[in-house]
C-alpha cells in the first residue's frame, strides 16, 4: 500500500498525487489531505476510477483508504 501525503496542498495537486501512484496499479492506497474540497476531489476521482473509498477524520486531517 502506498502512503501519501498530501496535506498543505489545494486541488487539484492531491488528485494528481493520486492520480500518479495509480499509474502503478496498486490495489491500495492511503492519502491525507487536510481540507474537505481535497476529500471530495479525491474521492470522486479514485471512484471514477473503480476503487473504494473510506476515510476517518482527526483534528482536521482526512486519511482516505482507497481499495480495489
Amino acid at each position: 500500500m502506498k502512503l501519501l501525503d498530501a496535506r498543505g496542498l489545494s486541488c487539484p495537486e492531491p488528485v494528481i498525487m493520486i492520480r500518479k501512484a495509480m499509474a502503478s496499479k496498486e490495489n491500495a492506497y492511503q492519502i491525507i489531505v487536510d481540507n474537505p474540497t481535497s476529500r471530495e476531489n479525491v474521492t470522486r476521482y479514485a471512484e471514477h476510477q473503480g476503487y473504494h473509498v473510506t476515510y476517518t477524520e482527526k483534528e482536521g486531517e482526512y486519511t482516505l483508504s482507497i481499495n480495489k
